[in-house]
């Protein structure tokens, strides 16, 4: 049997010390073969000094129409069987991939595996947790349920099925790429762990003047009997979510480390998140904060979390 390879592209810009912690955490994934791509739009920031001679990564830098168009370059150069990209601000958890490549072994017929994503602030600090969901055509104008650092893709979506990203989109082309998914009826399936961590440091694209404009565009193409049924919409994805166990207060998320040579140890579990304002449910999308001591920022991240029920 073939041995499945992962391809992973990074675009950069003018990020080079985030860029360092996403490279260490592809870097130090274990029992899958990859390859880490890494498309830099020729960083004046110093990534340039230190980038050409890292060889855990193949480094190209060239100027690109924005990160959307250097996520496709790497998709043209990359030569796995899986595809994925991570951006500079997040990070891969110790065990990501081996559990991403089980879950394609165990659905040969799953094109597109998604999964959960633990979101930190600028500090490694844990925030909350993302749990996704599979798109619905109506919900995904008012909720979108995935994050880009746990979408993992098999070879052929991209290169047999042309399904690039839009590059005319500078902010908000993952959401038009899942539009374009389930049009083109790719089949999609919830992978029930956390491979990743995203950091929401409040300088992130999505709340620059470009993505709020690209928002606005984008909510003006919404079918009219869909924006007007919108409260009806949003209600069945909340049902949706809870129906998945999404806001269920017996649910536990517990982080852990593996220990290496090169990597801390920390063992963390924690309380069952509790809902804000008296109620017995939490009807937001991110779930709330949980209360830790907290988790400290090492080189990388090194929390992994997995469900309990």
């Amino acid at each position: 049997m073939a041995v499945m390879k992962f391809s992973i592209v990074t675009p950069s810009f003018r990020n080079s010390n985030w860029l360092k912690l996403c490279i260490a955490s592809v870097a130090d994934q274990e029992g899958v073969e990859f390859e880490h791509i890494v498309q830099d739009s020729c960083s004046d920031d110093g990534t340039q000094d230190w980038l050409p001679g890292d060889r855990r990564v193949s480094a190209f830098i060239e100027k690109d129409g924005g990160m959307y168009d250097a996520v496709n370059r790497g998709y043209r150069r990359a030569q796995g069987d899986i595809l994925a990209y991570l951006n500079c601000d997040e990070q891969y958890l110790p065990g990501a991939l081996k559990t991403v490549h089980d879950f394609f072994e165990a659905h040969p017929k799953i094109e597109v595996v998604l999964a959960g994503t633990i979101v930190t602030d600028g500090e490694g600090k844990y925030i909350c947790h993302r749990c996704s969901m599979v798109p619905h055509p109506q919900h995904v104008w008012f909720r979108f349920p995935v994050l880009t650092s746990s979408i993992f893709i098999r070879r052929k979506v991209i290169h047999e099925r042309g399904l690039f990203f839009d590059p005319r989109w500078r902010d908000l082309g993952d959401f038009h790429w899942v539009l374009a998914l389930m049009k083109n009826k790719v089949s999609m399936a919830v992978c029930d762990h956390f491979p990743s961590a995203f950091a929401d440091t409040g300088e992130n694209m999505n709340l620059k003047p470009n993505a709020i404009r690209e928002k606005n565009e984008t909510a003006a193409m919404t079918p009219r009997w869909v924006h007007a049924l919108k409260p009806a919409w949003i209600l069945h994805h909340r049902l949706r979510r809870l129906a998945a166990g999404h806001f269920s207060l017996s649910r536990r998320v517990i982080p852990f480390t593996r220990s290496t040579a090169r990597r801390s140890v920390c063992g963390l579990t924690c309380p069952s998140p509790r809902p804000s304002g008296g109620t017995g449910w939490v009807w937001w999308n991110r779930l709330p904060r949980i209360e830790l001591s907290s988790i400290p920022r090492w080189h990388r991240l090194t929390v992994l979390c997995k469900i309990e029920y």
